[in-house]
């Protein structure tokens, strides 16, 4: 009698599906919340990554159709244009810089170079490091060289780290052979001297 109990109490207890939408929601809630949050921050990343690439080629733009010298204030508009088009909250780096090929001694050379926030300045020096990135130019040509540097850091914990997002961007200037650097007029009157230049 008692084992037949058992056996039935068993069948009952095996047939038995009540809980059963709680046991799944309990397995799957922590898998389905994860998938979310990797969409949310693998979506966000892309964006960030595509505002960038949008902000540092609308500034090669910019710079591309100027006339006029370039000096410090204006490097210093383009990098607070940079950090509204991006609109995060991440420290953003700018490097304005012009590149000149020489034919006969087959390398680059730079005109000038603004840094806002990278490691290095770009110079004569190191030019070589980037050299395989740029464009063949014929001799004498310039173009604008704009880099810029941004961290995006995920808003959740998925596995993924912080990422460098760097973009490198190169345009002719448009209307002008050459862009020069400007030394602001204020500049020249504070460091006025007697002796003729």
């Amino acid at each position: 009698m008692t084992r037949s109990i058992l056996k039935a109490r068993a069948k009952a207890f095996i047939d038995d599906q009540s809980g059963n939408i709680t046991v799944e929601f309990v397995l799957a809630m922590p898998i389905l919340f994860w998938a979310f949050m990797a969409c949310y921050v693998f979506f966000d990343g892309y964006r960030q990554s595509a505002a960038n690439l949008k902000a540092a080629y609308t500034i090669s733009d910019l710079v591309s159709r100027e006339t006029e010298g370039i000096n410090d204030a204006y490097v210093d508009s383009m990098s607070n244009v940079l950090q509204l088009m991006t609109r995060e909250n991440a420290k953003v780096d700018l490097r304005l810089s012009v590149i000149r090929w020489d034919e006969e001694d087959d390398r680059y050379y730079l005109d000038w170079s603004a840094n806002r926030g990278f490691e290095s300045a770009l110079t004569n020096a190191n030019i070589a490091e980037i050299e395989n990135r740029l464009p063949k130019m014929p001799n004498n040509e310039r173009v604008i060289l704009v880099e810029t540097h941004n961290r995006f850091m995920p808003l959740f914990n998925i596995g993924l780290g912080e990422v460098n997002l760097d973009n490198f961007v190169f345009t002719r200037p448009r209307f002008v052979s050459q862009l020069v650097w400007e030394t602001p007029d204020d500049y020249l009157e504070d460091n006025a001297t007697d002796d003729p230049i």
